[in-house]
């Protein structure tokens, strides 16, 4: 089979024509499918209704340390809750402090209090000239807006199939003491699917930093989501331990893909020194978050082994639409020349890249034909990708047959999109 890149202008043409009725056939179809962002769909929510009657009105609403749930206190997070979510992460229960239901809100709140009072004793990094993150791309949307709010300067590091290019990473903390952070999703990286090797973690752990208070910010949000094989990733925090650093990591993990995204719980987890700092905080802030939720959540898992069973429920469910994506991918699009991809073990995307600077036409046509897929661009900081060509595809919302009309037009719009391209270089 020819590339597309092997096809003479008149191939080009000839194919562009047939693509373009193809196209229409498709808008005239009338779709109105969402694949922009990765929601549960109803099938995998579904699998946690039965945590909406595991209490009822005979159930006494009180923590093993005798609190009344139904009253105020109790700042961290009751101890059963932090026991469960610690044994999930690999930690101890009192290096754990329990929120809501954002690990976002968690995150944002983190980079809040660095600006206002400083970490550890530190300058706050509102009083400094310069403060800076390394970003590693492609990368989660939501991280970046976060630091972009805050006015952060973001650094793009390069992932490698071993996680974010060590070599540079190291590189830049050891030289420039205004790097003061990184986003991590070690497991399953958001949008790639990537693993972290146990070299990565060690070597994020052990770096020499110029800043003093440098700080990994490690959002596990896919830590406990295999599909098609459970990768094991290092422990951030035992590795930090280890190299002597033990302050250096924030671990942020929620029940947001496992239970409800509206209605779970998040954690952050971390040092002694660093727990401490946040709770002093946070006395300031809040008189503790949801204890019956809590509850609920502990009630309805019973253990750590029963998160993980439900997670192999909720991933038979995946399977078949990741299947679908992957197959569509494989058959449509390999040995074109216009497309390549990740082929994830597990999380909640699969990421493209298509022909430099088409990503934006490909997601304008499928908008068009009523398919909305994430903003090109979203993967990058100031949603400025510089060869416009990553695309980050979400299978779990809709349904396998949604997942099918979406993939055939996705695949159209890439031809489509990389022909126009090819054609006006030739």
């Amino acid at each position: 089979m020819k590339t597309y890149q092997e096809m003479s202008k008149e191939e080009l043409t000839q194919e562009l024509t047939a693509l373009k009725a193809e196209y229409e056939k498709i808008k005239g179809m009338g779709l109105a499918l969402d694949m922009s962002r990765g929601k549960p769909g109803a099938d995998q929510l579904d699998l946690s209704m039965g945590m909406l009657d595991v209490l009822d009105s005979k159930t006494a609403l009180k923590s093993e340390n005798g609190t009344d749930l139904r009253n105020y206190g109790v700042l961290d997070g009751i101890p059963e809750a932090k026991k469960l979510i610690a044994d999930v992460i690999g930690t101890k229960p009192e290096n754990v402090i329990i929120y809501g239901n954002s690990s976002l809100n968690i995150m944002y709140d983190q980079v809040a209090r660095a600006e206002m009072f400083g970490i550890c004793g530190n300058t706050p990094w509102c009083k400094l000239d310069k403060v800076k993150f390394l970003c590693p791309v492609p990368g989660y949307d939501r991280h970046f807006a976060i630091t972009e709010y805050f006015g952060i300067e973001m650094i793009n590091v390069p992932m490698l199939p071993t996680g974010p290019d060590m070599d540079m990473v190291e590189d830049l903390v050891s030289k420039d003491e205004a790097i003061k952070g990184i986003w991590c999703v070690p497991k399953y990286s958001n949008p790639q699917g990537i693993c972290y090797s146990d070299e990565t973690v060690d070597r994020l752990a052990s770096m020499k930093t110029a800043a003093k208070d440098f700080r990994i910010f490690w959002d596990n949000a896919y830590g406990v989501h295999p599909i098609f094989e459970d990768v094991k990733v290092k422990n951030i925090l035992d590795a930090c331990k280890e190299a002597g650093n033990d302050n250096r990591a924030y671990y942020f993990f929620s029940t947001s893909k496992i239970t409800f995204p509206g209605a779970g719980v998040s954690i952050i987890a971390s040092s002694d020194d660093n727990i401490a700092e946040i709770k002093k905080v946070m006395t300031a802030q809040t008189i503790g978050y949801d204890k019956i939720n809590q509850l609920r959540h502990v009630q309805f898992f019973k253990n750590a082994d029963g998160v993980r069973k439900h997670m192999q429920i909720l991933a038979d469910c995946l399977k078949p639409k990741f299947e679908t994506v992957l197959n569509t991918l494989e058959k449509e699009l390999k040995g074109s020349g216009l497309i390549t991809w990740e082929n994830p073990k597990g999380g909640y995307f699969v990421s493209v890249d298509v022909l430099p600077g088409c990503a934006k036409r490909v997601v304008e046509l499928a908008k068009e034909a009523g398919v909305t897929l994430t903003g090109a661009g979203a993967t990058y900081p100031y949603k400025n990708d510089p060869k416009d060509s990553n695309i980050r595809l979400a299978p779990s919302y809709p349904t396998v047959e949604e997942l099918q009309q979406a993939m055939d037009l996705f695949c159209v719009c890439v031809k489509k999109a990389g022909i126009e391209k090819l054609l006006e270089q030739a």
